[in-house]
């Protein structure tokens, strides 16, 4: 009988200890885990913000423009764009409902020429790239006085009883039933006939205050709608009266996407204070009072899927501090929600405010290190862009590694089935080549390889429109052994691995 030396069996057991196998004597691979984090920007419209660069440019010019803004974000790792589609009652696609922006061609209702949509130039250039799209709208604003034109198909001139004037602004009425019903159709057409991932309404439901010119704070014109309301039996004061007509919009806003595609996500960024002394320590404008907005009532009663509050401010001075001022909404999270912060990148750096270079690198980590807190969303894109103070490359270097949108488990979303791999452990030269298509009829999103080269691994998330992917068969003169592949749904549900071994003979 053989005997077998304590040496060999040592180094056996060692082999066993560092090679998990399961009772067929496979190994068992314990994959690292794929980061999950929103890293989206604003690109504002309105006012010609961050894109076009001005109204009237060539169709080329626009898509040559938007081209530059998504690979900017793809060199960045970030994984979502909000895009504003609706600046004024007005639309950056084809509607039927509402006339073509006139920041697009400089007069309201002409339509791009050559012709081409631009939401759906955004959707399908940002999934090609692997980002979501959250088509932005601004619910009751009707004209800016950026926007000098009005087409005979607005609004303003198909219901002026809807609209009144306030400042130097046209605003819808959100007391009167026509203007609400009028934006739900606006979301709901948007929803259904383009391929987005979230739609997103911003910080604007009542107006700003304006004051005469004695300082005394005018009251918004609703008097006619207000009236109605309390001739119909309403018991509510006036205040409460026009929270309630907000609050109304976002509650059957959430039930109107739902009806139409489960999985879009539906967000808001409201005022960054809910309401001074909220915590105790907080000063500042009262959104809750000032713009009829009870963000923490549609937090709490669930109307959302994410919440992003506007914290416009730096992490130290305690009365807007950053880090406090997130803790106070993630702790108001009673459903579980997202929270993703809004961060305000070119207040920050544009103007002289004094704030150190880190500060939002520094609000990044501060995101992380708060627990139900997992992403962040910055204003606006003409900062990264231009990339001012070399902002655009810091962040860059805070995402240096590529994350996975979070998954929104309360959406109704199909777990995808394993990917299929075809041409498995083939390589040619350099390259691994996979052929990867899904393994069931589920909706797929993204791809997500990991590959092993010895104890390292490396990350790819790509967008599941790649049906060839390239791996790298040889990283720091460590060869690849070792591939997983898994699909990811619209609702961030992710499939088992497809795992691929490579015969190092190849």
């Amino acid at each position: 009988m053989r005997r077998i030396s304590c040496h060999a069996l040592l180094v056996a057991l060692l082999l066993l200890i560092a090679t998990p196998m399961n009772s067929f004597g496979e190994e068992l691979v314990d994959l690292p885990p794929v980061p999950r984090e929103f890293r989206a920007v604003w690109i504002a419209t309105v006012n010609n913000i961050d894109w076009p660069s001005k109204p009237g440019l060539s169709t080329k010019q626009q898509k040559e423009e938007m081209i530059g803004i998504l690979e900017r974000c793809e060199a960045m790792n970030l994984n979502a764009v909000i895009f504003q589609v609706r600046p004024v009652a007005d639309a950056l696609y084809k509607s039927e409902l509402e006339p073509w922006s006139a920041y697009i061609s400089g007069q309201q209702g002409i339509a791009p020429r050559p012709y081409y949509d631009p939401l759906e130039f955004v959707v399908e250039e940002s999934h090609k790239r692997g980002m979501e799209v959250h088509a932005w709208f601004n619910p009751y604003r009707t004209q800016h006085p950026s926007n000098k034109t009005v087409d005979d198909g607005h609004v303003a001139v198909k219901h002026p009883d809807w609209v009144k004037t306030y400042g130097s602004l046209m605003w819808m009425d959100p007391g009167n039933d026509g203007a609400l019903e009028h934006t739900l159709a606006v979301f709901r057409d948007v929803v259904k006939r383009y391929d987005i991932d979230g739609i997103h309404v911003d910080d604007y439901f009542y107006p700003y205050p304006v004051n005469d010119k004695e300082g005394k704070r005018v009251s918004f014109p609703d008097d006619e709608s207000w009236e109605q309301y309390k001739s119909g039996g309403g018991k509510l004061e006036r205040d409460d009266w026009r929270r309630d007509n907000i609050n109304r919009l976002i509650e059957r806003a959430y039930d109107v996407v739902r009806e139409e595609k489960p999985h879009v996500k539906v967000g808001y960024s409201p005022f960054g204070i809910w309401r001074p002394g909220h915590p105790e320590q907080i000063k500042g404008f009262d959104a809750y009072e000032g713009l009829y907005a009870d963000a923490k009532l549609w937090l709490v009663e669930g109307w959302l899927d994410y919440l992003t509050p506007q914290l416009y401010w730096a992490s130290d001075p305690p009365g807007q501090s950053f880090p406090v001022l997130l803790k106070w909404w993630v702790d108001q999270n009673e459903k579980g929600r997202h929270i993703w912060p809004g961060h305000s990148v070119g207040r920050s750096y544009v103007t002289d405010r004094g704030w150190s270079l880190d500060e939002i690198p520094r609000q990044i980590y501060t995101t992380r290190a708060q627990p139900g807190a997992d992403g962040n969303v910055f204003f606006s894109m003409k900062t990264f862009v231009k990339n001012k103070k070399n902002l655009a490359d810091r962040i860059a270097q805070v995402y240096a590694s590529p994350a996975l949108v979070p998954e929104t488990p309360w959406l109704d979303g199909e777990t995808p089935a394993t990917p299929k791999v075809g041409n498995p452990g083939k390589s040619k030269g350099v390259a691994i080549s996979l052929k990867i298509k899904p393994g069931d009829k589920s909706e797929v999103s993204h791809w997500v390889i990991q590959t092993r080269y010895g104890l390292k691994w490396d990350l790819q998330i790509v967008s599941a429109s790649e049906r060839t992917i390239q791996v790298d068969r040889v990283s720091a003169d460590v060869p690849c052994d070792l591939i997983a592949i898994r699909a990811v749904g619209r609702t961030g549900k992710m499939s088992d691995p497809e795992l691929v071994r490579m015969d190092k003979k190849k």
